[in-house]
């Protein structure tokens, strides 16, 4: 994608790749790959330490992300982006959303959606300023293909 393309769809703030979808935010939005090729504002993520991971498991017939809550300190922690792993090791396809919307409203708030295989690892690099404009203090995960599957909350202390 060229960069008028891409000013374009940042001014607009949405940015869609393959079966994921972002919101763009202030400092580059919210990006994903896998840990060898992928970056957030010119950082790869393999020079990023991961701040939370998350895995989609199942329970016996309950289907959940692990951990229920996930905290992140801002206060003893570098103002480099923040790395999430994402894992589904359920036997399906399930989907990963972390939002901010129940939170907010505008048009630039933290909602991002992405689908794993199973058996599939994903990263998501989120600049940190872009996390504190659009975030408050806590995100929601679920899986968004699954409205009855159990998701969690990811805490940030600023």
């Amino acid at each position: 994608m060229g960069k008028t393309m891409c000013a374009v769809l940042f001014s607009v703030g949405i940015i869609a790749t393959g079966a994921s979808v972002a919101h763009a935010l202030q400092a580059g939005g919210v990006e994903f790959g896998d840990l060898e090729t992928g970056s957030v504002v010119g950082q790869p993520f393999k020079e990023l330490e991961v701040d939370a991971s998350f895995f989609a498991i199942e329970i016996g017939t309950m289907k959940t992300w692990y951990p229920p809550t996930t905290i992140i300190d801002f206060k003893a922690r570098p103002g480099a982006p923040v790395l999430l792993k994402v894992t589904n090791n359920a036997t399906a396809e399930h989907g990963f959303q972390l939002t901010a919307a129940v939170n907010q409203s505008a048009p630039t708030v933290l909602d991002t959606k992405l689908v794993l295989k199973p058996g599939e690892t994903k990263y998501i690099g989120v600049p940190t300023s872009d996390l504190f404009y659009a975030a408050g203090n806590v995100l929601t995960y679920r899986c968004h293909l699954h409205p009855g599957h159990v998701g969690g909350k990811l805490l940030m202390l600023k």
